[in-house]
């Protein structure tokens, strides 16, 4: 499968055999000196395709919004002077045609739109007999099925070159990153679609430049098949997103310091290294199930004493005592706050479950 998803790519002109696929430019095309100083650096460090906004969906008006139609002529330039391909966003199908009218190689949906099935399927409508690939951004919210759709919904207009964008996921908790990966979705994505290229959007994920390279090589380490990252010519000026985006010297920088990993090994020593320490994981596995099915024995004997007695199932004191202690515990373990949050957040969940069925029987 990973040899017919480089022949894919490549028959995509997408990927390079000696790097992954990088899709550079700034969040938003502003003027057509930016829009192609941007574009001469990056290929001259030897980027191919070349991104930037020209509808820039806004949370509230009043804000920069895009140059619009006026910027996909500044891209036709630069894929005629630079022999680049040029990518940009479609939201509707007004955008898509005036994408396609002007050659634009490679559209993406993003994020809010893929979260609209009716927006997505008009879009996979316009496009019914165009050979051109389009990438989908993960939805806001952590919905795999909501990603498959679209994609689906593609799929089923007849367009056969389809990609995903993992860009992360919109939570309420304070975290270091502006979107949370939540890397275990586009991991089920791959699953349940293999045979769809995967690329990450540092830029979007970490909402800061200093986020880019740790993000990105953890993208690559996963066997992601390319990245999609901010570059502006002069970030500090930028109309949108300027604390996310790096100049092409940057990026370069940044693509330098990546360690590429190869998905398999003729080193039959390490394979069978390997293969005894992931028999050593499954018996942790087997006693960390032990271990909750346990826990739930003492949540229902708890959960039946609440009911003769007629207490509530939620006790925040409690839950809140039971949190900080595991975190602190988890420390002295080596465990970061976020595992140990998201596991116990799961079992509390699952805790309060149990004790429902109980009380409701």
């Amino acid at each position: 499968m990973e040899s017919e998803l480089k022949n894919q790519l490549e028959g995509w002109g997408l990927k390079k055999p000696e790097r992954p696929l990088v899709i550079a430019g700034p969040c938003s095309a502003e003027t057509r000196e930016q829009t192609m100083s941007t574009a001469k650096q990056l290929k001259e460090m030897g980027i191919e395709i070349f991104r930037a906004g020209i509808w820039k969906p806004r949370t509230r008006p009043n804000q920069f919004e895009g140059v619009g139609a006026e910027g996909l002529e500044w891209l036709r330039s630069i894929r005629s002077e630079l022999g680049m391909k040029v990518a940009t966003e479609v939201g509707n199908v007004k955008h898509v045609y005036e994408a396609l009218r002007n050659g634009v190689d490679i559209i993406w949906i993003g994020a809010r739109t893929t979260a609209n099935p009716f927006a997505v399927q008009e879009i996979a409508d316009s496009l019914r007999g165009v050979d051109i690939p389009v990438l989908v951004k993960n939805p806001v919210n952590p919905d795999l099925n909501l990603w498959i759709g679209a994609i689906e919904r593609l799929a089923g207009a007849g367009i056969s070159r389809v990609g995903a964008i993992h860009r992360g996921f919109t939570t309420y908790d304070k975290t270091r990153y502006r979107n949370v990966p939540q890397w275990q979705l586009p991991i089920e994505l791959r699953e349940k679609m293999p045979e769809i290229p995967l690329l990450c959007d540092p830029s979007h994920m970490g909402g800061s430049r200093e986020l880019i390279l740790e993000l990105s090589q953890k993208a690559l380490d996963l066997n992601y098949d390319g990245l999609i990252i901010e570059s502006h010519c002069n970030p500090v000026e930028a109309k949108s997103d300027k604390e996310q985006q790096v100049t092409p010297a940057e990026l370069d920088i940044i693509l330098k310091n990546l360690t590429i990993r190869s998905v398999e090994t003729e080193n039959s020593l390490l394979m069978i290294t390997l293969d005894d320490l992931r028999q050593k994981i499954d018996l942790c596995d087997n006693k960390l199930l032990s271990l909750l099915e346990e826990r739930m024995s003492v949540v229902q004997k708890i959960g039946r004493y609440k009911k003769e007695n007629r207490i509530t199932i939620f006790q925040p004191s409690r839950w809140s005592d039971v949190v900080k202690s595991a975190v602190t515990k988890g420390r002295e373990h080596h465990l970061s706050d976020e595992l140990v949050i998201n596991l116990f957040k799961a079992i509390h969940q699952e805790s309060i479950n149990n004790q429902t069925k109980i009380l409701n029987n």
